[in-house]
């Protein structure tokens, strides 16, 4: 189907029950979804929850609301199984999206057209409008091409796997279904910013344990090939800043013991370990990006004036480390660098995860071998992987509960953040499919000993 003349071909604001002319009524549905402007600094959180309260309405489910932060509203819709004492199974997502911007850190003579949002740590992170011409459409119509590519940011991360989710428990209630296990939908706000307004504290209210979950589900990525990229594990986030003292003087003079010079042994060490870890993942046949640490130096401070020698340099770093390394013993590795650099250097953690919580991939665990051979049986080829990132399923699965990142999406390029992200309209419906098949194999794992 053709763009209309406004960008848009129609389907905004549609029931469920049709669509536009031609189209599919669930992508209708997830184009209007995608129109909400969810998208930081100021997402628009009521229009999700007006629509989030017209689809449970449909559904003919329950909703719970739990405000865990002012304007910050997790949404639980819950379909109870016939046992509903067994633990239940989660399907997650976030409301929001990222901004239509570059990101990058940035001196001020860079700075063009800005907007500056603080993190809760205070850190501050830099957002940059990218010009018109990166984007083919505006990201907040999602217009569909005459290839059903659909345009608009969240159309992979991950307003996709939201209507997912709810059209494939639409179609299993309307089916008659009865599942043995209760089933949540669960819609939660701020994970693009770290998650600590939504997920990140939404595990430790009362609320989250009433749910008694047993499962969950959550974001994956696209996979550009045959396969389906599942998640069982993410890498921990670690930034750091080293902070390096040093002699001030006079930019005339060879001074010793400046910070400078520290700062130089600092980035090298780091850098040189980076240079390891890169060589590792190139040379392994074995090794995707979440099995090895990435290191990325991304701001550097210091100085006041061209001869002034600074008293004190800054060096950022973003760490992305496996749950199979040993966090102790690598922050010992950075306390030596430290140590060998120069006297004096300290390090602060800005973001500091220590979970190392993997969920189980073995043909013996009960949730796995439900998910595995449902996808099996629909000739889904899986590649098991650690998210290189982060999701809010790190939460989960530090509080014991197994959640596994999938995103039903194949034979797609990875663009979530990018520019003109986009999802296929027939990649999208093959995913309602898949969910369908899942949630019920899921909701039916036998029960446990001790939930009998």
């Amino acid at each position: 189907m053709l763009p209309d003349k406004d960008g848009s071909s129609g389907g905004g604001g549609q029931c469920c029950a049709h669509g536009s002319a031609g189209e599919d009524p669930s992508v209708s549905l997830f184009r209007e979804y995608l129109r909400l402007k969810t998208v930081h600094p100021e997402p628009d959180y009521d229009a999700a929850l007006r629509f989030l309260d017209r689809m449970a309405e449909e559904l003919d489910l329950p909703v719970k609301k739990i405000e865990v932060f002012p304007r910050r509203v997790v949404t639980i819709m819950t379909w109870e199984g016939t046992n509903p004492a067994l633990k239940s199974i989660l399907l997650n997502s976030h409301t929001d999206v990222v901004p239509v911007f570059q990101v990058f850190h940035v001196n001020s003579l860079q700075i063009q057209i800005m907007l500056l949002l603080h993190s809760r740590d205070g850190n501050k992170i830099y957002y940059f409008f990218s010009p018109e011409e990166h984007w083919k459409y505006d990201a907040f119509t999602a217009v569909k091409d005459a290839e059903g590519n659909i345009y608009g940011r969240g159309t992979q991360d991950m307003k996709s796997v939201t209507i997912q989710y709810i059209q494939a428990i639409r179609r299993l209630k309307a089916e008659g279904n009865k599942l043995m296990r209760t089933v949540h939908l669960m819609f939660v706000p701020d994970e693009e910013v770290g998650g600590h307004k939504g997920m990140e504290t939404f595990v430790t209210h009362p609320e989250f344990q009433k749910l008694n979950i047993g499962f969950a589900l959550d974001e994956g990525l696209a996979n550009p090939g045959e396969a389906f990229t599942v998640f069982y594990g993410e890498r921990n986030p670690w930034w750091i800043t080293i902070h390096c003292p040093g002699n001030p003087g006079h930019g005339s003079r060879f001074v010793e013991n400046t910070a400078a010079e520290k700062l130089r042994n600092i980035i090298n060490s780091f850098m040189d370990f980076r240079e390891k870890e890169k060589l590792r993942l190139n040379t392994s046949q074995c090794f995707t990006l979440g099995d090895v640490t990435t290191v990325n130096m991304t701001m550097v401070k210091g100085g006041v004036a061209y001869n002034v020698i600074p008293a004190e340099m800054d060096v950022s770093f973003d760490l992305r480390i496996p749950p199979t390394v040993n966090l102790q013993e690598f922050e010992k590795q950075i306390k030596l660098w430290c140590e060998e650099a120069g006297e004096g250097i300290t390090y602060e953690f800005a973001q500091k995860h220590m979970n190392q919580n993997i969920t189980s991939t073995e043909d013996s665990d009960p949730w796995w071998n439900a998910f595995s051979t449902t996808c099996k049986a629909m000739n889904m080829l899986l590649e098991k992987e650690i998210f290189p990132a982060a999701t809010d399923s790190r939460f989960i699965r530090a509080v014991g509960i197994p959640a596994v990142g999938f995103s039903p999406m194949n034979r797609t390029p990875i663009l979530l953040h990018d520019h003109n992200e986009f999802l296929n309209e027939q990649v999208f419906l093959n995913g309602i499919n898949a969910y369908e098949r899942l949630i019920p194999a899921l909701a039916s794992v036998p029960a446990f000993p001790k939930e009998t």
